[in-house]
């Protein structure tokens, strides 16, 4: 099974969530090709009720030891509905890290 798809099981068993988007974004930074090294996390849960940010991270880190041991950067967006709802359902592009590519708009 590849990381993405652990990183997805593991946080839709623990969260339950209503939107889960796990994006491989290893493309955009400079490893070889095929690597699963740069992950963002887009995790919408009821689960984080009442929790700042810095809880509902080391929440999500808690659940993906194994998989933290196995990849260089994990981006995390976590919101509750009613957030999710005021963001209209957008979160900031990641950047790109690899010199040799253009930014994709």
């Amino acid at each position: 099974m590849m990381i993405r798809e652990q990183i997805e099981e593991k946080l839709r068993l623990a969260f339950k969530p209503l939107h889960l988007e796990v994006n491989d974004e290893s493309y955009r930074h400079n490893v070889p090709a095929g690597s699963e090294s740069h992950f963002k996390v887009i995790i919408v849960s009821d689960h984080f009720k009442g929790q700042r940010f810095l809880i509902r991270h080391r929440a999500i880190y808690s659940e993906l030891t194994t998989e933290l041991s196995r990849i260089h950067a994990l981006a995390l967006h976590s919101y509750t509905l009613k957030e999710w709802s005021v963001l209209q359902h957008t979160v900031p592009n990641s950047p790109y890290c690899n010199s040799k590519k253009t930014q994709i708009a």
